[in-house]
């Protein structure tokens, strides 16, 4: 991956002040599979701040803080996506009457309700990773390889639902589904899962296994939602599957922890 391609990644993924150059979609979808390695640079940077802010804030303030410093590093880009998933999930009505109310400027209580739970959930699981997990004789607050796996699910379930999908029309959305489907596109996955398994079970073990898995599931359930109710993928539902994946991974991220 050359530096042109690796700059369109992190203009496309981040709110970095990275230029973008020409062929920004091209390349972001020609490369979607290093979307996990973007997630996992996020989730160390937010891990890192956590690790600080830990010791002067209470664990709960510290979960909120992570998480929206997670969201303005993706410039709120996936919320949109999931305040629109919301509305469209919830209207009445055929494929294009679905389509129309997730594109139109109101926001109704789908989105709203579908937004606070994904975000207080998220922020109250991110405010228990305190505890402390061992590298050798070296003591790490969970925070810090938790983020970076969580951070990374959540872009690999993006990969997943490109494989998965079909688009519904033609927009931003289309040249990543074209991209992950055909021989390239199960190159494209396959290396994304290698490249999450590979940084997540050393940081995790067995724990980051099950969240990886969690994270193509989820990917995979939102990929049958979104066919079912908008007959295939658009950008908003890549956006609302970032942001729910971060939600579950976390979840089953504790409680692989917890029983372990």
């Amino acid at each position: 991956m050359v530096v042109k391609e690796l700059k369109n990644l992190f203009s496309f993924l981040t709110v970095f002040p990275v230029a973008m150059d020409k062929d920004l979609l091209t390349d972001c979808a020609r490369n979607m599979w290093a979307f996990p390695l973007i997630g996992a640079f996020l989730g160390l940077l937010a891990g890192l701040f956590g690790w600080v802010a830990l010791y002067f804030l209470p664990d709960i303030v510290v979960g909120s803080l992570v998480l929206a410093l997670l969201l303005w590093m993706t410039g709120l880009h996936h919320m949109d996506g999931l305040l629109d998933f919301g509305d469209g999930v919830m209207a009445h009505g055929t494929f294009e009457r679905k389509i129309e109310v997730m594109h139109d400027r109101f926001t109704g209580a789908g989105a709203i309700g579908l937004v606070l739970i994904t975000y207080l959930v998220t922020a109250l699981a991110f405010g228990v990773l305190g505890r402390n997990v061992f590298f050798g004789n070296f003591a790490v607050p969970l925070i810090v390889p938790a983020l970076i796996v969580v951070e990374l699910c959540a872009k690999l379930s993006m990969v997943v639902a490109g494989w998965a999908g079909k688009s519904v029309h033609e927009g931003m959305n289309s040249p990543f589904l074209e991209a992950m489907h055909g021989r390239g596109g199960n190159w494209r996955l396959i290396a994304a899962l290698a490249i999450s398994l590979a940084v997540a079970l050393p940081l995790l073990r067995w724990a980051g296994i099950f969240t990886v898995l969690a994270a193509a599931i989820t990917g995979l359930v939102m990929v049958a939602v979104a066919h079912k109710h908008f007959n295939g993928v658009t950008g908003d539902v890549f956006g609302a599957t970032n942001e729910l994946t971060r939600m579950v991974c976390v979840v089953v991220l504790l409680a692989a922890v917890a029983w372990a």
